[in-house]
């Protein structure tokens, strides 16, 4: 099965530096199969039959084992992802796919943080939460949304790792390949 592995927070600055081909090799190394990466910021994509919790859990032990990290990690099914791709509640608006961004929950974060997130949203800027996603159009850059700076920060109170559009579109196109 083609699962999406979402690292939060690598390679960053000089902080929590992954290089992408180490990790390709460490996760073929430890049985997983078709190892892709895309983009220096953690998306994989590869083959295998675990549960996407069990998923979760192996990649962090081993990151943590290779590199000395705690890095936080998030599973999305292919088909997962294709569900995703087609809900686009924003997509008839979002007309720059780096400006529009899909946070992907570890877990479906509680309804109060969700109407605060909805409650931090200025026009132009739109949010729509659905399940374990969380879509956000920042037609005027995240440099100065509050929206952007709940949403990037800890205080969702589940794991969650944001892409833009077209990253995960990309991720979606490597998993059908």
């Amino acid at each position: 099965m083609r699962q999406v592995v979402l690292l939060r927070g690598i390679n960053l600055g000089a902080r929590n530096r992954i290089a992408m081909p180490q990790l390709r090799e460490l996760l073929s190394g430890a049985g997983f199969e078709d190892v892709r990466t895309y983009l220096q910021s953690g998306n994989v994509v590869l083959g295998s039959d675990a549960s996407s919790k069990e998923l979760t859990s192996r990649c962090q032990r081993l990151i943590g084992a290779r590199f000395g990290l705690e890095i936080d990690v998030v599973v999305r099914t292919r088909d997962e992802l294709a569900q995703v791709v087609r809900r686009d509640p924003l997509g008839e608006i979002a007309s720059e796919p780096k400006r529009y961004q899909v946070s992907f929950c570890a877990a479906e974060p509680d309804r109060e943080i969700v109407r605060k997130l909805a409650a931090c949203a200025v026009e132009p800027e739109r949010f729509v939460a659905i399940g374990r996603e969380l879509y956000a159009w920042h037609p005027t850059g995240v440099s100065r949304s509050k929206l952007w700076a709940q949403l990037a920060g800890k205080r969702l109170g589940v794991t969650a790792t944001a892409r833009n559009w077209t990253t995960v579109a990309k991720l979606l196109e490597l998993a059908d390949a």
